[in-house]
């Protein structure tokens, strides 16, 4: 099978443009795949989100990568981690690129702000930009670190989630890629496609360009695809559809006191047997485990011991220690 870092690379260098769905949890990935999506995008937000805890590095880097390492074991597709900041400077990106790797995780995107991040589409006043030399410095470590080729990081521009213009993009984007970057993803909050476009029409660098569309989706993909980008990541959809469902069929259980009236609205308990891929595990037992006759139910009492117990071998519990 090809190399997770090579198909994410083929991916940012395909001929035509390319879609990567959110998941959050190995069970998502798995459905990712099975939907016929050719790389997962492992959000930030969803991850933090189905951990109960806020997008602004309330889970440690460590817990992000538990839950990256288990996707990434469910699926045979690539994973782009949205790394926030890097959790850190420099020197946490370095340790940060050689965990992925072991974990066969092939690409990482990393956001020009300061740590701990805020989410995109939270006040702007919270919002920091990081110094765009020093951002640079960890797109430099990330690449002088990997041992893999192919192993991918995309420098994410947030200027214009801040209101700053298209030429603060535009400069930032060309001192990334000098620094290494394999790509450029440019964020937009903005419910039309405006800057993404404005930003493609002067991008003029071989490196490819990925956008997350989701205030402005109502954008054809077509639009996108005519302007250069190279790879659209469908950020949280997955979440907020099951979030939806189980809060409905929570609702009506409560309500009811019964699941008789969802039960049309749920898989049944073999598709999650499926998905989980028990069969592989029976098939696996018949090979490893010994063969044992079944246990037959006996009838009988249960034998006494061997050994003669008598009252004269026992001592009293008043007697002083022995």
């Amino acid at each position: 099978m090809t190399k997770k870092t090579t198909q994410f690379k083929r991916l940012l260098h395909s001929e035509k443009l390319e879609f990567l769905m959110e998941a959050h949890n190995g069970l998502t990935a798995k459905l990712v795949e099975e939907a016929g999506f050719k790389g997962i995008w492992a959000s930030g937000l969803t991850l933090s989100a189905a951990m109960g805890v806020r997008d602004s590095n309330e889970a440690s880097w460590t817990q992000v990568l538990e839950v990256v390492e288990l996707m990434s074991d469910a699926s045979s597709i690539p994973i782009l981690l949205d790394a926030d900041t890097g959790y850190g400077n420099f020197n946490n990106v370095r340790r940060l690129v050689r965990k992925l790797e072991q974990r066969n995780i092939p690409a990482m995107c990393i956001e020009d702000k300061v740590f701990p991040k805020t989410n995109s589409f939270l006040n702007e006043k919270h919002q920091l930009l990081a110094d765009a030399e020093e951002f640079a410095g960890k797109i430099k470590a990330a690449k002088d670190t990997q041992q893999d080729n192919d192993f991918c990081v995309v420098a994410r521009i947030e200027g214009f989630i801040l209101g700053m213009g298209l030429n603060e993009a535009l400069d930032r984007a060309h001192a990334y890629c000098s620094a290494g970057a394999d790509a450029i993803l440019v964020h937009s909050k903005l419910s039309v496609a405006d800057q993404i476009l404005a930003f493609m029409s002067q991008w003029k660098e071989d490196r490819p360009v990925v956008i997350v569309p989701t205030t402005y989706y109502q954008t054809p993909a077509e639009v996108f695809d005519r302007a250069g980008v190279s790879i659209v990541i469908w950020a949280n959809h997955l979440l907020r559809a099951s979030t939806a469902a189980m809060q409905s069929v929570a609702s009506i259980i409560y309500q009811t006191r019964s699941v008789s009236a969802i039960q049309e609205r749920i898989v049944p308990v073999k598709e999650i047997f499926r998905l989980q891929n028990t069969a592989e595990l029976e098939a696996a037992e018949l090979r490893y485990l010994p063969a044992r006759p079944p246990v037959m139910a006996s009838s009988s009492k249960a034998e006494l011991p061997a050994y003669p117990i008598s009252g004269d071998s026992l001592i009293p519990l008043n007697s002083p220690p022995l």
